[in-house]
């Protein structure tokens, strides 16, 4: 009796890891110290000086939550002349600017922010 109790409290605790790691990896769940998950906050934004000269798509690994989202932005719009738009749906920032962009800094940019490039597109 007592083993039949101790499986089922083990049932329960891993089944709500279980919900909780498919919210996570849909990007739905709180992670990377993002607090409560909710989309509400707000992402940054950033509008350019100059008139947009060009857009480049980076395709990106690693993100799982808005807090992810956030970080990428920031770290694009730190860039001179740089302003991001990001999905985590599609895993993409599309990144907008208004003077010449260096495949290379915008590549660091992204990867020091603790995400891997997987390609980027003029």
């Amino acid at each position: 009796m007592e083993s039949a109790i101790i499986l089922l409290i083990l049932v329960v605790i891993l089944a709500f890891a279980l919900k909780e790691t498919i919210r996570h990896f849909k990007g739905q769940g709180a992670c990377c110290g993002g607090g409560s998950g909710s989309r509400e906050s707000k992402i940054p934004k950033k509008k350019l000086s100059g008139t947009v000269i060009g857009k480049k798509t980076v395709r990106i690994e690693g993100m799982h939550c808005e807090n992810c989202v956030k970080s990428v932005t920031k770290a694009i719009n730190q860039l001179e002349g740089a302003s991001a738009k990001v999905s985590l749906k599609e895993k993409k920032a599309v990144v907008s600017y208004d003077r010449p962009l260096d495949n290379e800094k915008l590549k660091k940019a992204v990867e020091n922010a603790g995400f891997k490039v997987v390609s980027i597109e003029a």
